[in-house]
């Protein structure tokens, strides 16, 4: 990628980011947007257009940001959101810190030195030629130069940096962690914990006994109650029938009223039909008919609903205290001499709560985890292929050369700018935008209890996915196709090859991440 195609990339990225920021300006300014755009407003009882043609101008949310202090981002937006700005102000950290440091150092000591320009007939670059912007690079550096050990201690700078930064986050978010675990503010989630792996009970004992005997026995001055999860699938399909039917009653007192109201004393009863999809069947009164729906199936509702208390109790437990510490030492504690039984974590909120997922047995969890450890090494390993193929196949190069009707095209000095800025940043982004989906799937195939744990799960495996596929298996593979036939002649010259041409993979993740 020359220079003119990197300042196209950074350019039109730029113009992209103001766009979006004025749709975003004149969306957020619609008074139906209201409950997207400032939905903590309106729950804390705040009115959402207040002070608007002062303060809700494209730029008043970056002024917001900037004066509010971290008190205020949780009392407005929860814990989560004041951790997510310690991540972004640590990635600036580092940023600044590493770019204000060794920016005005090594950019001279690159420009400075002929490396390129010497090594440019040898077989390692791309067919004698290099970009204005290797010259900016490692790349520019003459081989054994003193000037190398610059870049060696460059990187032992960000290093420091990074870790001192996140070591200062980790102090952070874990002393924000826990003002909010002792805050006044509580949850009902905090009270409780979810325990796992019910041993069976014994003959005349309901599974709720078992579990309320065994923790008011280990802990009787804070223990509440217990609500032992059930199979609900047969009486949540006739909640579901009944709702059905009462908003057709609804609907059908409304078109009665609406009747009586434009004229007729007593108005006009709606009907319908009980066959097929309404089409066919007997004519009957609607508010009568759906009335009769209801009552049959509250009593069938009930019915059920013993039947599944008392008979479809799963092998796990929502138990509660009236400590908050108590709940906070039992989710840490061990409760059987087996670590199959009994097994007692913190309790998640209601809505996070993956409910397939609580009766998977301990050893079942096992095997599943070993099982999706594996399938995600095959995915890394595997996905590097198509990965590798997709940096090597959409450089110009070789496009022009699997492609050859290709060349007048991309010979354009306009369209080669923009397919070297976008080409292969936009494949690889759009190849992996289904990856996230498929890990999360498999992060729940572990038998995770919660929607949260989940997401953390599939985050740790992308992680490991970006760093081993995106950035080893994209300048590793596209540096060894394009130097294939080399490497055939001689493969001893693989390490010098990576290190010659590795430096010239940096536009390419400079413009990845101005794209991401």
């Amino acid at each position: 990628m020359d220079f003119d195609s990197f300042l196209t990339s950074l350019g039109t990225s730029f113009i992209i980011f103001i766009v979006l920021m004025l749709l975003f300006a004149w969306l957020s300014a619609k008074q139906g947007n209201a409950v997207v755009y400032y939905p903590n407003r309106i729950l804390k009882g705040l009115e959402p257009w207040e002070g608007r043609s002062r303060t809700r101008n494209p730029l008043s949310w970056m002024r917001e940001a900037l004066s509010s202090s971290e008190q205020d981002v949780i009392n407005m937006s929860g814990i989560d959101t004041a951790v997510y700005f310690v991540f972004l102000s640590t990635v600036l950290g580092i940023l600044v810190l590493s770019g204000l440091v060794l920016l005005p150092v090594l950019l001279p000591f690159a420009a400075t030195d002929d490396g390129v320009k010497k090594n440019s007939k040898n077989v390692t670059t791309s067919n004698g030629t290099f970009s204005e912007l290797d010259k900016l690079s490692m790349a520019d550096i003459e081989e054994q130069s003193h000037r190398l050990w610059a870049f060696l201690v460059a990187t032992y700078w960000v290093s420091v940096v990074t870790y001192f930064l996140s070591w200062k986050a980790y102090k952070h978010v874990s002393a924000l962690r826990a003002n909010a675990l002792m805050s006044s503010q509580v949850k009902p989630e905090q009270f409780a914990v979810l325990v796992r792996d019910l041993p069976n009970v014994t003959k005349g004992e309901t599974r709720k006994e078992q579990v309320d005997s065994y923790f008011k026995s280990i802990y009787p001055e804070t223990f509440y109650r217990s609500m032992v999860v059930t199979n609900n699938k047969k009486v949540d399909k006739i909640w579901a029938e009944l709702e059905g039917y009462r908003k057709k009653l609804a609907r059908a007192e409304a078109i009665y009223a609406e009747s009586s109201n434009e004229g007729s004393s007593e108005g006009t009863r709606p009907t319908n039909r009980t066959g097929f999809l309404g089409l066919c069947g007997k004519k009957v009164d609607s508010i009568e008919y759906y009335n009769e729906k209801i009552k049959k199936l509250r009593q069938k509702l009930e019915a059920e609903q013993k039947v599944t208390l008392r008979e479809k109790q799963l092998g796990s437990a929502l138990v509660f205290f009236t400590s908050r510490v108590t709940a906070a030492l039992v989710a840490q504690s061990l409760h059987a001499q087996l670590v199959d039984k009994w097994t007692v974590m913190e309790a998640p909120e209601p809505r996070q709560i993956i409910w397939s997922n609580l009766t998977i047995k301990f050893f079942e969890r096992i095997i599943r985890q070993y099982i999706v450890y594996v399938i995600v090494f095959l995915t890394i390993v595997f996905y590097m292929i198509p990965i590798g193929l997709i940096s090597a196949f959409t450089t110009l190069e070789n496009l022009k050369e699997l492609l050859p009707f290709l060349k007048p095209i991309v010979d354009q000095d306009a369209i080669k700018r923009v397919l070297e800025a976008y080409l292969p940043q936009l494949a690889l982004i759009i190849f992996l935008a289904l990856l996230p989906t498929f890990l999360l799937f498999l992060s729940k195939a572990e038998g995770i209890p919660s929607e949260s744990h989940a997401v953390r799960a599939a985050s740790g495996k992308y992680f490991y996915f970006t760093v081993l596929n995106v950035f080893i298996g994209v300048t590793i593979g596209g540096t060894l196709f394009s130097t294939l036939k080399t490497l055939e002649k001689d493969p001893n010259i693989l390490v010098p090859l990576l290190a010659k041409s590795l430096p010239r993979n940096a536009t390419f993740f400079l413009t990845f991440v101005a794209l991401k």
